[in-house]
């Protein structure tokens, strides 16, 4: 599928607006972050624009003046993508097609599909990262996008009579987001067949901004061989991995693709499957990097995407890591006084991990249950299971039956009980 996608080493210009809340200084740092994002898609940025507005120009987003301005510094500079920090409307993006043919004009959105992309690597998460495309590409035609049947197949798309390309190009799109839906849908049902099968472990997700640290974490807690890497978007799928933690107490740790600042909706919803690992954990570990500047934004733009995947309401313990980097020290005290039941770990260099597991454990054990449980002594595997990872308080022997007394954390009762229903 064609897109506004970025070529290797691409010279590229960013353009940010001062308008609202923002200032200069919170619009710099989100230009630097559009820095990260454009470097991570391969381009090359040259430089970046602001300008302040008292109110959006419904044609360019800035002024019209600004608009031709930049278009003729890009040309000068040799740059042939324009990459704006805020989502442009299908109008926008149109016209500045019509101002230029040679400047590619995209916003935050478009560049961060791009991404997604490029990273994505499995069935899955190629098809959410296409249906997300194709979602925004949709209201956006214009004749850069055209001539689509060339990737989707020449016989049975040819235009009917009277019907442009763009028109052919949008029919196209639609029957392949269909599809795409489809597939989309019975991943799902075999996701929630899988999490059935886990019965009633205790799932404790990872979550954090891009580039926190959560893969490194999931190593650091599991000791599992996972991919790490110093980049935005590393990982698009998530991971999954049984941890004892000590002797009775063990977990289900996922960890799944990090967040960003002005993440595109369309992303969410089609990642709205593979991010089920977070809505339906007992326990949301969010990440943050301790050692940013911006950490309480990330913080912010997190809760936000919980909220609009209704994961906000979880437990959730928040970890700070990275306390050994620099900048880490000079933003402890704020960070004490403002999330005092933080956590700060080194995942990298394994620090004041104990401490984490401790709470882990503490959060698993806050809703312990005692029950009676009553067996034949023919079933003798399953007396065995009960007394795995609980405390027995008493043991009785009658003439025709095994009773325990066991005290154990929620989950645990749950599990055993289930095991005696089969």
């Amino acid at each position: 599928m064609d897109s506004p996608k970025i070529k290797q080493k691409e010279k590229s210009l960013l353009v940010g607006v001062i308008h609202g809340e923002l200032d200069q200084n919170t619009v710099d740092e989100h230009l630097e972050e559009l820095k990260l994002l454009a470097e991570t898609a391969g381009a090359e940025v040259v430089g970046n624009v602001t300008q302040k507005l008292s109110r959006i120009n419904p044609s360019y987003f800035i002024g019209s003046g600004k608009a031709e301005q930049i278009i003729v510094q890009a040309k000068e500079l040799g740059v042939s993508l324009i990459i704006f920090d805020d989502e442009l409307s299908p109008g926008q993006i149109k016209n500045y097609t019509n101002l230029t043919e040679e400047v590619k004009v995209i916003d935050r959105s478009g560049l961060i599909l791009d991404i997604f992309r490029q990273h994505a690597q499995t069935k899955e998460a190629k098809t959410q990262v296409e249906l997300a495309q194709l979602e925004y590409m949709l209201p956006r035609l214009t004749r850069a996008w055209t001539h689509l049947e060339r990737q989707m197949g020449g016989i049975g798309t040819r235009a009917g009579a009277g019907e442009t390309q763009i028109e052919v190009d949008r029919r196209l799109i639609r029957t392949r987001i269909s599809k795409l839906k489809r597939e989309l849908e019975k991943i799902e049902r075999e996701r929630n067949t899988q999490s059935k099968r886990r019965g009633n472990q205790f799932k404790v997700a990872l979550v954090g901004y891009t580039n926190a640290g959560k893969s490194t974490l999931m190593k650091a807690i599991s000791g599992a061989d996972v991919f790490i890497q110093d980049q935005l978007f590393a990982t698009l799928d998530t991971t999954v991995r049984s941890v004892e933690l000590d002797s009775s107490h063990s977990i289900l740790l996922s960890d799944t693709v990090g967040f960003v600042r002005k993440l595109p909706h369309h992303l969410v919803a089609s990642f709205r499957s593979t991010l089920k690992e977070v809505v339906d954990a007992d326990l949301i570990l969010l990440v943050l990097d301790s050692s940013s500047s911006q950490v309480e934004d990330h913080f912010i733009t997190i809760m936000e995407v919980l909220k609009e995947l209704g994961a906000d309401r979880q437990q959730m313990q928040i970890v700070f890591n990275k306390i050994d980097r620099y900048g880490a020290e000079e933003n402890h005290n704020y960070l004490k006084r403002k999330f005092s039941d933080g956590i700060y770990i080194s995942a990298l260099k394994t620090l004041r991990m104990d401490k984490l597991s401790e709470r882990i454990i503490e959060v698993m054990d806050e809703n312990f249950q005692i029950v009676d449980l009553q067996f034949s002594y023919k079933d003798s595997k399953e007396i065995a299971l009960a007394q795995e990872g609980v405390d027995v308080l008493e043991r009785n022997y009658d003439d025709d039956c095994v009773r325990l007394k066991i005290k154990g954390a929620r989950w645990r009762i749950n599990q055993i009980q289930a095991a005696m229903v089969k």
